[in-house]
């Protein structure tokens, strides 16, 4: 396979994990009701915009688009890291009850007895992130 199409392809899929990532987390908060609690919210404002920049610079076939939206894409991995950790280590549970109105440590879902929405998420910025990385390593060579 040309390096151009594996560029191409890792970028539209980045573009299509930030997509479902954004309708779940539409669906938790306005089709299940779920409140955001202020880390969801930072997770969505490093999200969201994923969708836009990766969908523009898939369909222009723009690779360069890639170390920006890997910027997002790490801060947001790395506040749904801690938000699982507050979710997780019994020892960091009390930081969670301090985040606004909703207390970041409650679990909404608990699949498995370890898949949580910021757990979700966290898969989500991983898997972009790998694909923005594959994106710009074969950029280069092309």
């Amino acid at each position: 396979m040309k390096r151009q199409q594996i560029v191409e392809q890792a970028m539209f899929a980045a573009w299509g994990v930030s997509l479902i990532a954004t309708g779940g987390s539409l669906f938790f908060s306005e089709v299940l009701k779920y409140i955001p609690c202020d880390l969801c919210w930072y997770q969505r404002i490093m999200m969201y915009p994923l969708v836009i920049l990766l969908g523009v610079a898939s369909a222009k076939k723009d690779d360069k688009i890639a170390s920006y939206a890997l910027i997002l894409s790490i801060i947001g991995g790395l506040t749904s890291l801690y938000h699982y950790s507050i979710q997780k280590i019994p020892a960091l549970q009390d930081l969670g009850s301090a985040c606004g109105i909703v207390p970041c440590n409650t679990d909404y879902i608990n699949w498995l007895g370890f898949i949580t929405i910021p757990f979700l998420a966290l898969i989500a910025f991983t898997l972009i992130s790998i694909l923005l990385v594959i994106v710009m390593k074969n950029a280069k060579e092309k």
